[in-house]
Order: structure tokens, then sequence, then C-alpha cells
């Protein structure tokens, strides 16, 4: 591989890392829906399991429209940043651990969320997007409870 492709796609890898930090910056700040569905490509996905799935630009839109009914507060902590760039970077795969410490809006409850973050990443119309945001929750718990009591509030 020569010093071009190679710089191209470190240069990709750390816009692809900005992408995600964006990402999570938005949705502390309330997630403000237009902001953060024009992040997806227009067929974008954002999986969340036992979250919900929600294909197209239009219905992350209005999951995200709906996010502040659920959580009144959030942090979302991201780490252990791996971007694997296709070689004519066109396309990435990136993982990211979460840990997220959030307000349940309806209870006032703390929660705690552990996740891992499994995305598909393209470059269109000059900039990288998500193709699809996979989350996959480890745990989801009351901070009074603990991840040891009751790993995951939607098991109850």
């Amino acid at each position: 591989m020569n010093t071009e492709t190679r710089l191209k796609r470190l240069e990709a890898a750390e816009q692809i890392r900005m992408l995600k930090a964006d990402y999570c910056d938005l949705c502390d700040a309330g997630y403000p829906a237009d902001a953060l569905s024009n992040l997806f490509t227009e067929d974008g996905v954002w999986d969340g399991g036992e979250m919900g799935v929600f294909e197209g630009r239009d219905a992350v839109h209005r999951f995200f429209t709906n996010m502040p009914n659920i959580m009144s507060f959030a942090v979302h902590h991201v780490t252990n940043s791996a971007v694997e760039v296709n070689e004519d970077a066109t396309s990435a795969r990136g993982r990211w651990y979460l840990l997220q410490t959030a307000t349940i809006k309806e209870t006032n409850q703390a929660v705690w969320l552990a996740a891992q973050y499994d995305d598909h990443i393209v470059y269109t119309d000059n900039r990288w997007v998500f193709h699809r945001v996979n989350l996959k929750s480890r745990f989801y718990t009351s901070h009074e409870a603990g991840w040891a009591k009751l790993p995951h509030l939607l098991e109850q």
C-alpha cells in the first residue's frame, strides 16, 4: 500500500472518530433530531436491539425526536475506539464501548448503560456518515441497584 493510500485511510479513521464524538455530543445535548438524523445516510439504520430498530433517516429522526421524552439527561462515554477503513476509503467499520449515565424522565431514576457500538460508516457527498449504528447492551440498570443485582432493567 502506498503512502498516499495509507494517509487517506488514517485521515478517514480520524474523521470517523470525530463523527462518533459529534454523535455523542449531540445525544448529550438533548438529542436534537435534525442534527442527529443528518449524520445518517438516507437509508441509515439505528439498531438498539431490545431498544428498537429504526430503518431510514425519517425513522431515525422520529427515534431521536422521542428520546428526550425517555431520557432527560445522558452522558455518553465512548472508549476503545477501533476503526477499520476499507482500502479505497469509501466505507468503514467502527467499534466503541459505551458507558452511559442517564436519567429516565418518567421516574427521575438514575441509570447506567454499558454497551458496544458496532457501526458501518460510508463516505458520501464529501463526508462520513453512519449507514448503520448497532448498539448491543451489556447491562442497563439503575444506579441504586447496580449491574450486579439487576443486570438489565428491561428484564424486570
